[in-house]
């Protein structure tokens, strides 16, 4: 058994160690002293990951977009799967118009996407639509 006590990783060297570690122990059963020490492990190595390797936010349509190209969905695909008007759907990865709450929560349970990604907000284009309404 591993005597190692775990801190908080500030170094490429601890986190190695860390993932190495990881890599023995990765297969430890629950409720084991191994199981929790991999769960503190996995903690610590996302906590370094997070702050060594920030990650730039997207906004909710780039998102989206990505998450459509991973499920290898077409915007037809949505629209006929999950009953989404065209139109709308259209508009809103147009950047046209701010999707509503129903449409967050539609494309949330379509794309497995946390609806509070797709709250934030987005530029919209500028179109005549858009100027007639300012």
């Amino acid at each position: 058994m591993n005597t190692q006590k775990w801190f908080l990783i500030e170094t490429e060297e601890e986190y190695n160690t860390a993932m190495a570690r990881y890599q023995e122990i990765r297969k430890a059963q629950k409720g084991t002293e191994e199981h929790k020490e991999k769960l503190l492990l996995i903690h610590l190595m996302a906590e370094y990951e997070k702050i060594k390797y920030p990650l730039e936010e997207l906004d909710p349509v780039e998102f989206i977009l990505i998450r459509m190209e991973d499920k290898q969905l077409k915007q037809v695909d949505i629209e006929r799967d999950f009953k989404v008007d065209s139109t709308l759907l259209s508009k809103v990865l147009n950047r046209r118009i701010s999707m509503s709450i129903n449409m967050i929560r539609t494309l949330s349970k379509a794309l497995d996407i946390p609806s509070e990604c797709l709250l934030k907000e987005y530029p919209l284009t500028k179109s005549r639509y858009n100027k007639q309404m300012a």
